[in-house]
């Protein structure tokens, strides 16, 4: 038998793959349910734009070719509806290919990141899968701190800071004066990942226009994704904004041909719309606002959001009320794998969703109160 640790690369040694969850086919047959509100992946619920699957089916036959490397069409409709240069453009196979790419490009082993707590948790897994130290930075409140972030980065020397913006998990949205103050705060030498995945869902005018960033030069690499908004989750689609200058060297280590055909179609297809998408947000934050609504209303006191996911404590044991809310037929990501034991992270879609899990929610901590008050 082969001794794999004598081979594989020292900093995997001590890691295991990035779990987001259960699969819901592996629960449903588990439990025998059928009909299940998929709450715990934060997809965009409202689906994809209307004719953006015409144009998917469309280009089904051609699925024998490989996709054109330029990607000019998409990268020509993402220039348009972003206002940066097609040259600054790099398309991937969803934003997790992009984290990937860019600690293959900025990480050696040693090298140190930080990372804010809470956040996404593939971004310190990769660093570390990359062999860099990574620093956790508590933030207080659960809102990103970028004044301890900063110097976090500057006391490690830092290469890389990850910054979720709305953050996940808890949809905490940045400030445009505190994220220039944390830019100039920051070490030479140290590159920012700002992860965008949310930030559609932002009002537009509270958006922080990190092209500018780009465009003037700062370290700065934005990270988007069509999986949210667009209702892509399926097709993996994303893109990073960059200098032009690095997206050369990104393109070194990113794999030739990542993305397929269909995503390319659907993504070009979902662009040049402002008006649906707007309506798609505003109908998000109406589902959001109802869903904390009747949270509050069952004695819960859900975190403010920007994203398309609340963050709720609900002090129960995660694991037991998860079975019990999936016996409902609901399934949010339990606070457990997040990191914030005792919370739930549920998905925000259609009302009739929002009214499900507003019912089953109150009524799975009920059957649970006695190990509630245990937990509290």
């Amino acid at each position: 038998m082969t001794d794999w640790s004598a081979v594989l690369r020292p900093p995997l040694l001590d890691l295991g793959p990035y779990v987001p969850g259960p699969s819901l086919d592996d629960l449903k047959r588990k439990l025998g349910v059928e009909d299940v509100a998929k709450l715990n992946w934060n997809e965009g619920l409202f689906g994809p734009l209307p004719g953006v699957l015409d144009a998917v089916a469309r280009e089904l036959p051609e699925t024998w070719s490989y996709p054109e490397h330029a990607y000019l069409e998409l990268r020509e409709g993402l220039a348009a509806d972003t206002g940066a240069r097609p040259d600054q453009i790099l398309p991937a196979h969803g934003i997790q290919t992009l984290i990937l790419t860019l600690c293959w490009a900025f990480l050696s082993p040693g090298d140190r990141v930080v990372v804010p707590q809470p956040t996404y948790g593939l971004y310190a897994q990769a660093s570390r899968a990359a062999g860099a130290l990574v620093e956790h930075v508590p933030c207080p409140g659960l809102r990103l701190d970028l004044d301890r972030i900063a110097a976090a980065a500057r006391r490690t020397r830092a290469r890389l800071v990850w910054i979720c913006d709305p953050n996940n998990p808890t949809g905490h949205a940045l400030g445009e004066a505190e994220w220039r103050a944390f830019l100039d705060a920051l070490p030479e030498g140290c590159v920012v990942a700002a992860d965008e995945a949310y930030a559609d869902y932002v009002e537009p005018q509270r958006r922080i226009r990190r092209t500018d960033d780009v465009a003037a030069g700062r370290p700065v690499v934005v990270l988007r994704t069509f999986s949210k908004i667009f209702g892509l989750a399926g097709l993996r689609l994303g893109y990073a904004l960059a200098a032009p200058d690095l997206v050369r060297y990104l393109q070194a280590v990113q794999e030739p041909f990542n993305v397929n055909r269909p995503a390319l179609v659907a993504g070009a297809a979902s662009l040049g719309r402002p008006a649906e998408v707007d309506e798609r947000r505003r109908a998000t934050v109406a589902a959001r606002h109802h869903l904390a609504e009747a949270l509050r209303s069952a004695g819960l006191d859900p975190m403010p959001s920007e994203a398309n996911f609340l963050l709720v404590e609900h002090g129960a044991d995660d694991d037991a009320l998860a079975d019990g809310l999936l016996r409902r037929g609901v399934l949010v990501r339990p606070g457990s794998e997040l990191g914030l034991p005792g919370w739930a992270r549920i998905t925000v879609g259609p009302r009739p969703l929002m009214d499900r899990v507003a019912e089953a929610l109150p009524a799975a901590l009920a059957d649970l109160s006695p190990a509630r008050a245990r937990a509290r």
